[in-house]
């Protein structure tokens, strides 16, 4: 999956691909229209969209983040990423070759969603320290929603469905188990066609 190029960090290139477009605009619209109004129904709608753009822009930078954290990981063991794709559902690590060994397959899925459980993390106690510093109910509500969504990303990423983080885990266990990565992946891609 290829996109247009927009940077690079740490030497990873980084590319949106032309569907990441559709669901910028989704959330983006959900957060502005629905989400933010419900929180903070004296908000303008100059304020709204102002808001909900930075909202939309600091979960796309937690999804990018997540991503990151895996490219890192695999090439920290060895395996390339070259690019990180963001798209409609999320987003890849374009990883050049498969793990050498169920251990580095763990550790290259699990970083993500515990990268996400971090952010999750510290944008719920932004939020409280928001409130307790007396920021308006829109900014605290915005930064609430980012944390709450960041531990919702976690959550299902480890679903053991395969390709998600949690499918890949379990891949991790089941290779290392039957000491086959044909079968695992076999196994782990049942499960995940199951869940979808």
């Amino acid at each position: 999956m290829h996109g247009w190029r927009i940077g690079r960090i740490f030497g990873i290139g980084i590319e949106i691909n032309f569907t990441w477009l559709i669901i910028f605009g989704l959330i983006l619209w959900s957060v502005t229209a629905d989400i933010l109004p419900g929180k903070a129904p004296q908000a303008t709608t100059p304020e709204l969209w102002i808001t909900g753009i930075i909202t939309t822009v600091l979960f796309f930078g937690s999804l990018l983040l997540h991503e990151l954290a895996h490219s890192l990981m695999a090439n920290h063991l060895g395996v390339t990423v070259s690019r990180i794709t963001l798209f409609v559902f999320g987003g890849v690590s374009q990883m050049s070759r498969e793990p050498d060994n169920p251990r580095a397959e763990f550790k290259i899925a699990i970083v993500g969603p515990l990268t996400s459980v971090v952010l999750g993390g510290l944008f719920l106690g932004l939020h409280q320290v928001l409130r307790t510093a007396g920021v308006t109910r829109l900014w605290s509500s915005a930064i609430l929603w980012v944390g709450e969504i960041n531990l919702a990303l976690a959550v299902f990423n480890m679903l053991p469905a395969f390709p998600l983080d949690g499918g890949r885990v379990l891949r991790s266990a089941l290779w290392a188990a039957w000491q086959s990565l044909e079968r695992a992946t076999r196994v782990a891609s049942g499960i995940g066609r199951w869940f979808g």
